[in-house]
């Protein structure tokens, strides 16, 4: 057991573990047959390019408002009505979801779950961002004890139900669960709960990981 007495690493999914629709604006046109720099939208990589971003750090709109938001924006650029967020991940994404991963993640992952502890995500949108079917092709999520997704509960975070489910469906008390989102809103409310934290920088994964990691000396 590690010095702190953690025992689970529990993961958001979209940001943390696969790259943000953010850094993947280039691959998103060229997959749409959309001029390069269409997509003008950077969310925390560069705010000012983004007031409805803006508006969702103040709390103004959900993070689910703004991603439909962006569904139907980019669906009329491709001249088509986009009333779901899968479409856009699947047209953007194309049919490798793995190709999405961050490396960063995939050696984080590898290290916790050969050191013995416990893996989970805790997701307010996974299934219903990516679809069900994306789980399947991803190997990366194997190891992983549970996943709660608010797409089937409908406990967004940071209700603090939320991370209570995680953790009683780990077997672990709250305090023995690190926790990791790039959302400071979820962070907050996991802290809250009694969780350790790590409030993840898209902008720089690796040293979001090695935090992560060194609650359990890895």
């Amino acid at each position: 057991m590690s010095a702190l007495g953690v025992k689970a690493l529990v993961l958001d999914f979209g940001g943390v573990v696969s790259k943000t629709l953010f850094e993947t604006h280039a691959l998103t046109e060229e997959a749409l047959g959309l001029p390069r720099g269409a997509l003008t939208w950077r969310g925390p990589f560069d705010p000012s390019t983004d007031p409805l971003w803006q508006k969702m750090q103040r709390d103004e709109i959900s993070e689910r408002d703004y991603w439909h938001a962006r569904t139907r924006e980019v669906g009329h650029l491709v001249n088509e009505d986009w009333s779901d967020m899968q479409t856009f991940v699947k047209r953007a994404r194309g049919a490798d979801p793995d190709a999405v991963i961050r490396p960063e993640a995939r050696k984080a992952i590898g290290q916790v779950h050969v050191a013995g502890y416990k893996l989970a995500v805790l997701s307010n949108e996974l299934d219903l961002f990516y679809g069900a079917e994306f789980r399947t092709k991803l190997p990366l999520l194997k190891p992983f004890a549970t996943i709660v997704d608010a797409t089937y509960t409908g406990i967004l975070k940071p209700d603090p139900r939320a991370y209570q489910q995680v953790a009683d469906e780990l077997r672990l008390p709250l305090e023995a669960c690190v926790f990791v989102d790039d959302q400071l809103r979820n962070i907050a409310g996991a802290r809250r709960a009694g969780m350790k934290t790590v409030h993840f920088d898209v902008t720089n994964p690796a040293k979001s990981y090695d935090e992560a990691l060194a609650y359990f000396g890895l």
